[in-house]
């Protein structure tokens, strides 16, 4: 559930009135709970790659966009629990064919199948549920993710990406979808551009594929941030190295566009001359690799004074 206002904590963020942040479910759900003060001030950019769990099964069946990111961050930004809240999250139980199921999924794939925008949608399910954080789909195009590996193979679905026993050496969205129109114009007012924490390949670098995006991104104004994970990943990606995401992340949004990094205050030393790295305590004391609300929001107020 998201944060009490505490803004007045937080005097960098507070005098910023457009601030966007781009990921997938869990991570970005946390970070945009932590930043909920801002309230319209923020909005979320969600990855619609999923082809796992009930969202998986709902896409095979069914087509349409990946949900269940965006139902996971509209959960997790929900000002106070409701009956509409404790519904949308419901999730069936048993053997049948609804079993494991999430209810907030089937909703609003219901809405997409009645022709509803995927943004209109998003937003009748924030008024039902009282939630004032923007939310976009990065695309309102079916897209699936695709890994290059370096013999020429290319697989695709976020489910086969995770299982991987090599690194790719690039990635795409298959097919090449467009942006949804007002994440552009979002991304292009932007004062401070939060990329992360969450699924490197699956949750942070699917929307920096959209080519509107990543030109959108390398003209802004906007100062551009990075959350590192605080556990590494499971699979192949754990390979991957700090230094070694900042430059995958510069290959898509250009050479020295990002500006900061916020990891772990046991990471290693990160010697990046244009960045601005901040290592410092981020962990919940319940779990150990989830980041702690307040100390987040802490952290990316004291950063964004270096930028």
């Amino acid at each position: 559930m998201a944060n009490q206002d505490l803004s007045p904590r937080h005097p960098n963020l507070n005098h910023l009135n457009n601030v966007i942040a781009i990921g997938g479910g869990h991570g970005l759900g946390r970070l945009l709970s932590s930043l909920s003060f801002l309230k319209e001030r923020l909005t979320g950019i969600v990855a619609t790659t999923d082809n796992g769990g009930s969202t998986g099964r709902i896409r095979t069946q069914h087509g349409g966009i990946a949900w269940g990111d965006l139902r996971n961050c509209l959960t997790q930004i929900t000002v106070k629990p409701t009956v509409a809240s404790a519904l949308f999250e419901y999730r069936f139980g048993g053997n049948g064919e609804l079993s494991g199921h999430n209810l907030g999924n089937l909703i609003l794939k219901a809405l997409e199948d009645m022709n509803i925008r995927p943004l209109e949608s998003l937003n009748l399910v924030r008024d039902l549920l009282h939630v004032r954080v923007g939310l976009m789909p990065m695309s309102e195009q079916p897209v699936h993710l695709a890994s290059h590996l370096c013999s020429g193979k290319t697989i695709i679905g976020e489910v086969s990406i995770d299982a991987l026993d090599e690194l790719p050496t690039s990635l795409s969205l298959m097919p090449q979808v467009s942006a949804t129109p007002e994440v552009l114009e979002k991304l292009a007012q932007a004062e401070l551009i939060i990329l992360g924490p969450g699924s490197f390949f699956t949750s942070i670098l699917p929307t920096l594929l959209i080519p509107e995006v990543m030109h959108t991104i390398k003209n802004s104004q906007a100062k551009v941030l990075y959350i590192d994970n605080l556990a590494p990943e499971h699979g192949i990606v754990s390979e991957l190295s700090l230094s070694d995401r900042i430059n995958w992340i510069e290959r898509q949004i250009g050479h020295k566009r990002l500006n900061g990094v916020i990891t772990a205050a046991e990471e290693q030393e990160v010697l990046v001359p244009h960045l601005t790295v901040l290592r410092t305590e981020l962990r919940a004391e319940d779990v150990h690799y989830r980041h702690d609300r307040q100390k987040l929001s802490k952290a990316i107020d004291e950063i964004i004074a270096q930028l």
